[in-house]
């Protein structure tokens, strides 16, 4: 069987940079990431539309 050198799927290269990443960083680094993701991103899908829903209540009873 023939050895491809130098191809790889997309896959295979997200799933070796996440494991190097975890070897690197730790569990620690993927936690603190996503608080700060979290933080940044700010209120997501449902918040957001739980929010915009609230406001149009709102207008209705003006």
């Amino acid at each position: 069987m023939e050895e491809k050198r130098g191809k790889m799927t997309v896959e295979e290269a997200g799933r070796r940079g996440g494991l190097k990443t975890a070897q690197t960083h730790g569990e620690e680094f993927y936690s603190e990431i996503g608080r700060k993701g979290g933080r940044i991103g700010g209120p997501k899908g449902g918040q957001r539309v739980r929010r915009l829903v609230e406001q149009g209540k709102a207008r209705e009873e003006e």
